[in-house]
């Protein structure tokens, strides 16, 4: 039977790669299609060939994953090309969302470090058909394993040099930093490893976006499966990459870790436009296709423009990763003649999901944990009305069962003292 989870821990001691988190991810039992099906959608079928081997490293087990090229003569691959291949895929929507931010991402990386606009980056080393299926591979098998909330441990990055496409370059390698640089990301010491890349930009750049937190060690789990992925360099040590599919301990099932954990500081990118010739229709269009493409939040505002005409403000606020998948939009399915953008940035309490057995039915619970290390506690108001019609129940009765089984779930746990917010 094929392991899930709704948590997952990635532990990667001595580094972190694309390849890596694949290979764990076929040692819990992924099945191949999982990859191979969204890879053909773009186009990929028989031009590539998955080497899984199981190998010892340093005495431990583990699955070490190589990807060979089927490609007579591979081709750098420009971001802008790459962006309208991956867009046009019969892709499920979260996984073509996921793996369009994990590219769009290293796309800005790259085109900071070398001076280039995002859309004339040319991968190499992170684009070329390895990445590809390390990007979709992983992304695809963590929603498989139905993971909703991911923990990741600070990798080493390296030190010495790296002789890549660009030449020789230093280590960390420069997108690497780059990207800890611009998402707050630890990186851990490499000072005992010896000379060498310990962490790929490509595998960070995974964590990057799919990752919810970055911890030292992990909260008080239980284990339900734990894959190996084995890296490429010979260490001084089983060089590892270790993924637990998890669960939170009986005894907190809803609060969680009493940890306290301080609101995270996200780059955001605002864009907006003034538009007066729009049917209401039009804008909520637009609206949908924004929010669809990556933006966490859209909204209007009236507005009044010259001539006294009446008019809307549409704002969207995205990752800075998406700025380009988002242009587009506001270019094809709008009348504005300019878009105005501002870098921005917030502040986010961590998150997360979870699901509460009641008498009426599972309702999930969306919880944000305080600086404090209190949990604040919501039901979820789609399920609230789902049960309500099922049942033909008040919206409010329901939420008086919902109550009554959070209150007694929560009563479970006297060492936890979360705050719930019971208001649809």
């Amino acid at each position: 039977m094929t392991p899930s989870a709704s948590l997952a821990v990635v532990d990667c001691p001595t580094g972190l790669a694309g390849n890596m988190l694949l290979a764990a991810l076929f040692d819990l039992g992924l099945p191949e299609a999982v990859v191979a099906e969204p890879l053909a959608a773009l186009g990929l079928e028989g031009r590539y060939r998955l080497q899984l081997d199981e190998r010892s490293d340093g005495g431990l087990r583990g699955l070490h994953l190589a990807v060979e090229s089927l490609e007579p003569e591979p081709g750098h691959r420009h971001w802008s090309s790459l962006e309208r291949l991956i867009a046009g895929a019969p892709l499920p929507p979260l996984l073509q969302q996921q793996v369009l931010q994990v590219f769009g991402l290293l796309a800005e990386v790259e085109g900071a470090v070398h001076g280039h606009p995002p859309e004339q980056v040319h991968f190499h080393e992170v684009g070329a058909l390895d990445a590809l299926v390390d990007v979709v591979g992983v992304c695809a098998g963590l929603q498989h394993f139905g993971v909703r909330e991911l923990l990741c441990t600070p990798p080493p990055a390296g030190h010495g040099t790296v002789r890549t496409a660009h030449g020789l370059l230093p280590l960390p390698a420069p997108a690497v930093l780059e990207l800890a640089r611009r998402r707050g990301l630890p990186l851990a010491s490499s000072a005992s490893f010896p000379p060498g890349e310990l962490t790929t930009p490509t595998g960070l750049v995974l964590m990057a976006v799919l990752a919810d937190r970055f911890m030292q060690a992990p909260p008080a789990l239980i284990p339900r499966a734990v894959g190996i992925g084995l890296g490429s360099r010979a260490l001084d040590r089983p060089n590892l990459l270790r993924l637990w599919l998890a669960e939170p301990q009986p005894d907190t099932p809803l609060a969680g870790g009493s940890e306290p954990s301080a609101p995270r500081l996200e780059p955001l990118l605002q864009q907006q436009a003034q538009i007066d010739d729009a049917t209401a229709e039009d804008l909520a269009f637009l609206a949908a296709e924004l929010r669809s493409a990556g933006a966490v939040e859209v909204f209007t505002q009236p507005i009044q423009m010259k001539k006294g005409r009446p008019a809307v403000l549409l704002t969207a606020l995205a990752p800075p990763e998406r700025a380009e998948a988002l242009r587009q939009l506001w270019w094809r399915h709008s009348s504005t003649l300019g878009l105005r953008e501002q870098q921005q940035s917030r502040w986010v309490l961590q998150r997360r999901s979870l699901e509460l057995a009641t008498p009426l039915g599972t309702v999930r619970i969306k919880q944000a944990l305080l600086p404090d290390g209190r949990w604040r506690t919501k039901p979820e108001h789609d399920d609230l009305a789902a049960l309500a019609r099922q049942h033909t129940l008040g919206i409010d009765q329901v939420r008086a069962v919902v109550q009554e089984a959070l209150a007694a779930e929560l009563d479970s746990s006297p060492s936890q003292s979360p705050r719930s917010d019971h208001q649809p």
